[in-house]
């Protein structure tokens, strides 16, 4: 079911359903700031906010929030510096440079890179940004902040500094994120287990800090057609990436080394060659992923498997011929899907399981799945994780040695292609930041 129904059944358009998200946020919220890329729907979020802040609330302060990457198209940079400026004395505003652990897919032997490294300055992409609004680590005052912390621990921290320095109360980030941009962010929004109020595009990060997504429900058009109706300046390099070809759905503004920008890595070397030759020598692997991040040589379906090897015995072959971290990172979610698949099991719809056993599979029922929407069977596997699952013909959701493989193959060191989120110790980080901070990390 598409989450619009929402607005279909009450009548309204997408944007008075904007309009009347905004007030609830306003008015359940004593701190707001925005979460702002440089892209298309942060950008029209962060417009219109500040229209409907200057309307409605003009006595309410919102901040802006750009955590710069480092690594970006120089329009990127460009339309974020003029944002910036146009709106100094329209709110508060928070560019944030600091030392981060930005996950790549593009090498075998690095599982990050570090924007504004300050041990390797003499290699940055480009000059850190000179104005009094820019953070760093020479004036960071987000005392939440450890250095080189994941990006997304970075976001989140940020929201818990911003709400202690502005005298505690409930905090609210709004994000320019948009369920029709992929099917995990759907399933995440049509989850309303953790939703504030019963809203499905509000989610709590911490005590007193949420996200918000008020454009949840909008889809490009709506985006594009609201920048025209309301003449907001947006990224000039969308018009590039319509003259290079590119669909609305191919065009992002992301990382130059994350999963989703890897097959988009070449339009670099076209768009913007200065910026291209500085990437290079940034992170390992950025010219072969280039050159091959929509071939075979990036591990996608059309692989063949090398003569006198099985996908298990291909797995183990290249799990010989990582570095230890790495692959101790891939042995660990391996054997975590393993002994998943052998004790608990995965929702499986009934056609698949019925194909499973008609082609021979050794499995049996485990109950009912609370992880799908449709409440399906969990199917457990007997015996050995089957070498490939090729003669079946939704191989989606079924474990296998061979999507094993392709997670290395393709460098997915969080292995999203098995169903893998990301994994990280935030309870110990957290018992650190109430240690460190005393009286100030029990409000965290």
């Amino acid at each position: 079911m598409s989450l619009r129904v929402e607005k279909r059944q009450l009548g309204i358009s997408v944007y008075e359903a904007f309009l009347e998200r905004m007030h609830f946020i306003f008015r359940e919220f004593e701190n707001i700031f925005v979460s702002f890329s440089g892209g298309k729907d942060s950008g029209l979020l962060l417009n219109m906010t500040l229209d409907f802040r200057d309307r409605y609330y003009p006595e309410r302060t919102v901040g802006v929030f750009h955590q710069d990457f480092e690594a970006q198209y120089s329009m990127t940079t460009a339309f974020v510096e003029e944002t910036f400026e146009r709106l100094k004395d329209r709110a508060e505003l928070y560019w944030v440079c600091l030392p981060m652990a930005t996950r790549t897919a593009l090498s075998s032997y690095q599982m990050y890179w570090y924007p504004w490294d300050d041990t390797q300055k003499e290699a940055w992409v480009r000059p850190m940004p000179d104005h009094p609004y820019v953070i760093h680590l020479g004036n960071n005052p987000i005392f939440t902040y450890h250095y080189k912390m994941l990006q997304e621990d970075l976001a989140k921290q940020f929201g818990r500094w911003y709400r202690l320095a502005h005298g505690g109360g409930k905090t609210v980030c709004l994000l320019g994120i948009r369920s029709a941009e992929s099917l995990q962010r759907f399933v995440g929004m049509a989850n309303k287990k953790y939703g504030y109020e019963g809203s499905c595009w509000i989610a709590k990060q911490f005590k007193n800090v949420w996200s918000a997504s008020p454009l949840y429900d909008w889809n490009n058009s709506d985006v594009w057609h609201a920048n025209s109706l309301f003449g907001y300046e947006y990224n000039k390099l969308y018009d590039l990436f319509y003259m290079a070809g590119l669909t609305v759905d191919q065009m992002r503004v992301a990382s130059p080394f994350n999963d989703y920008a890897k097959d988009s890595l070449y339009l670099y070397r076209v768009l913007d060659p200065e910026i291209w030759a500085k990437l290079v020598g940034r992170v390992r692997g950025a010219n072969f992923a280039s050159l091959y991040g929509r071939s075979k040589a990036m591990g996608y379906r059309g692989l063949t498997l090398p003569e006198g090897h099985t996908w298990e015995s291909y797995t183990r072959f290249l799990l010989d011929t990582l570095p230890p971290r790495l692959r101790e990172n891939y042995v660990k979610k391996f054997q975590t899907s393993i002994n998943f698949w052998h004790e608990t099991g995965g929702g499986l719809d009934e056609t698949v399981i019925q194909e499973l056993i008609e082609k021979g599979y050794h499995i049996r029922i485990n109950g009912i799945s609370n992880y799908t929407i449709m409440k399906n069977p969990r199917v457990v596997f007997v015996g050995k994780i089957p070498d490939h699952t090729d003669d079946i013909r939704s191989t989606k959701d079924i474990p296998s040695w061979k999507r094993m493989c392709f997670c290395i193959l393709k460098n997915d060191h969080i292995c999203r292609f098995m169903g893998f989120g990301l994994s990280r110790e935030q309870q110990r980080q957290v018992d650190a930041l109430k240690k460190k901070y005393g009286k100030f990390g029990e409000l965290l």
